[in-house]
């Protein structure tokens, strides 16, 4: 008996939702971009793409929420694009732009870097489910995509201010991406930022602050989002050593 490959039923399995999906390409399109920018030594570009990867991959599950679009498909796709754009990309950028005039170490400290984010890209897709959804087990990787990508931004941006310090950065460049790469395999909890709901009434106060926000982005865009990036990683191992303290503070007899 021959299968009817065109039936109405094989057709809908064959095919993909639309909308999320070019999102997640769009994402994976400019983690390309940025190895091809980087190969070319353009490294604000390379890193500035890595940022709109960012912002396309935050969009592309939303999207798919929202239309009610979601796929096993859109999730594997994903998964896929920020294995590139998170991981692969960025290492390559830190390679090309600092680590490759070091040898043999600056080529093992970007391959770090791009393991330990297939390895955090693993477990996440193993661990759903299963882990607290308020919390990331490891740095995740388009956090640790932004603090590499937000160093390279900002040695660019401020490079005349930063000039008497530059025999400095390649041992910096080295620390942030290596720390950067670990950061995603440890078991220190990140928070996840899913309990956030917008539709929520806030505080007066929290709209100023949201202004201010938006004038220093606006005003230092590659400042602002590195601080942030260095900020939100610093965060996980400062809760970290927070329930430790607290957790032995318990435990000590009075």
């Amino acid at each position: 008996m021959t299968l009817n490959t065109k039936s109405p039923m094989n057709l809908r399995r064959q095919s993909i939702y639309l909308l999320p999906n070019l999102f997640t390409l769009g994402a994976l399109f400019a983690g390309f971009y940025a190895i091809v920018q980087a190969m070319n030594n353009r490294f604000e570009h390379a890193a500035v793409a890595i940022f709109v990867a960012m912002i396309l991959d935050g969009l592309d599950g939303r999207v798919a929420r929202m239309t009610h679009t979601q796929s096993e498909f859109g999730a594997q796709l994903d998964s896929l694009s920020d294995m590139v754009s998170f991981g692969v990309a960025p290492a390559l950028v830190a390679y090309e732009w600092m680590l490759k005039d070091y040898g043999k170490t600056g080529w093992i400290i970007a391959f770090v870097y791009c393991a330990c984010a297939a390895l955090r890209l693993a477990r996440f897709n193993v661990n759903i489910g299963i882990v607290d959804k308020r919390w990331f087990q490891g740095l995740a990787s388009p956090a640790a995509a932004g603090i590499v990508a937000g160093l390279v931004w900002n040695v660019h941006e401020f490079a005349e201010e930063i000039e008497p310090l530059a025999h400095l950065l390649p041992f910096v460049a080295m620390a942030f991406t290596l720390l950067a790469g670990v950061s995603m395999v440890v078991n220190v909890r990140f928070w996840s930022f899913k309990e956030f709901n917008v539709r929520k009434t806030v505080p007066f106060y929290a709209m100023l602050i949201m202004v201010l926000v938006l004038i220093v982005l606006a005003a230092k865009p590659a400042l602002a989002l590195f601080l942030f990036f260095v900020g939100y990683g610093v965060s996980g191992y400062v809760y970290w050593l927070w329930q430790l303290l607290r957790r032995n503070k318990l435990q000590s007899p009075n």
